[in-house]
């Protein structure tokens, strides 16, 4: 397919939003994390002169996995040391949040870096995590419902109040929000039984591949049945999809690197999640990843890392176009988050796939014709201060 083929006609300004994710992994404890850190803060610096339109990170603990325990605050420095990029939080992982303060800390985001925030959600699914902060994971899905629900009416309304879990007297937020996150906050949804959820919350969705896209396309179908119950004619938001990528001029080299560190990648996944441990998925709410523990022992480790790696967008530039191009249709997304340097890769063989991207697939992608993501609406200060 060529390049041509792949691209719509060209629509001024609307164009595919692509985003640069920086996950901060150290396997094994290979390197410093002083190090970890010099490296992925270089490459990251490295995002909104190369043309991508976002900056992202994840929140993750305790371990070599992804060491970024806080994603607004790393967020907040990329406020700094960026002009235009968006900001996103690719997730804020609320269980593990008081709310209010989540709240406060991205009003605050949103003020200094004037309005660049993409809001990203999640409940988390790691043991080591929820067992770290003394919580009860039976409760994840409660604890990220109502968090959700409050931090999205703080935001809109300037202040919290309520919760079954939380009890919060009301309280003002302060500096008061002064854009509306509606139509710029998504939260990361792989279960099924998420679907529903996350359509009346009236958020979009991040996708990161995991499991065969025709399991994803159903997945979509109950989010738009839901949306439309609940939401009416509202507009239901266009997905944005992450995942992990290699790109190389050199067609066996970017097989040969793909099929290495995405692979990598994912046995850091099993270890972290605790994958194959008999208790994986046996939480109140997260019965669903229990066929994900059954799949890797029926299928080997190996055999699982490798069908990971070919769900992700990798090869030569017009290989990588053609994955997005599939991803795009398959889901009908507006933009795309990549990560470029995990899984223990050498940070040359990540520079250099970052530049080969923004040079020969970054141009054609902003050629795609599609939604522009939502810009925030102002919020009147007298309707944030009652």
């Amino acid at each position: 397919m060529t390049l041509e083929e792949l691209a719509d006609p060209v629509q001024e300004d609307v164009i595919m939003h692509v985003g640069y994710g920086a996950v901060f992994q150290n396997p094994g404890n290979a390197l410093p994390d002083a190090e970890v850190y010099r490296n992925e803060l270089r490459l990251a610096e490295m995002a909104e002169p190369l043309g991508f339109d976002s900056i992202w990170s994840v929140e993750h603990h305790f371990d070599d996995y992804t060491m970024c325990p806080d994603v607004l605050q790393f967020l907040a420095y990329m406020a700094g040391r960026t002009s235009h990029v968006k900001l996103g939080s690719g997730v804020v992982v609320l269980p593990w949040h008081d709310p209010i303060r989540v709240a406060e800390q991205v009003s605050l985001l949103d003020h200094v870096s004037n309005g660049r925030v993409i809001l990203g959600l999640g409940r988390g699914l790691a043991r080591i995590e929820y067992d770290g902060f003394r919580l009860d994971q039976n409760e994840g899905r409660n604890l990220f419902v109502e968090y959700a629900e409050l931090v999205l009416n703080a935001l809109e309304n300037g202040y919290m109040e309520g919760g079954r879990f939380t009890r919060q007297p009301r309280r003002e937020i302060r500096p008061r929000p002064a854009r509306s996150f509606k139509g710029r906050t998504y939260a990361a949804a792989v279960s099924p039984e998420s679907m529903p959820i996350m359509a009346k919350l009236g958020v979009g969705l991040l996708v990161i591949p995991q499991k065969p896209w025709d399991a994803v396309k159903k997945d979509f179908g109950v989010y738009h049945k839901v949306w439309r119950e609940v939401n009416g004619t509202t507009p239901i938001p266009k997905p944005i999809s992450g995942g992990f990528c290699v790109v190389d001029e050199n067609k066996d080299r970017a097989e040969e690197l793909a099929m290495k560190w995405i692979a990598a990648n994912y046995h850091t996944v099993m270890k972290h999640y605790e994958m194959t441990s008999p208790e994986f998925g046996t939480k109140k709410s997260y019965e669903f990843y229990s066929n994900v523990g059954k799949f890797i022992k029926k299928t080997g480790a190996d055999a699982a890392a490798r069908d990971f790696a070919m769900l992700m967008p990798w090869g030569t530039p017009d290989q990588v176009l053609e994955k997005c191009a599939f991803i795009r249709d398959t889901i009908d997304a507006n933009g795309v988050m990549f990560n470029f340097s995990f899984g223990g890769m050498p940070y040359e063989d990540a520079e250099r796939s970052i530049k080969c991207f923004a040079k020969y697939v970054l141009p054609e992608l902003k050629k795609w014709n599609t939604e522009p993501l939502v810009d925030p609406a102002p919020i009147a200060s007298s309707a944030a201060a009652r």
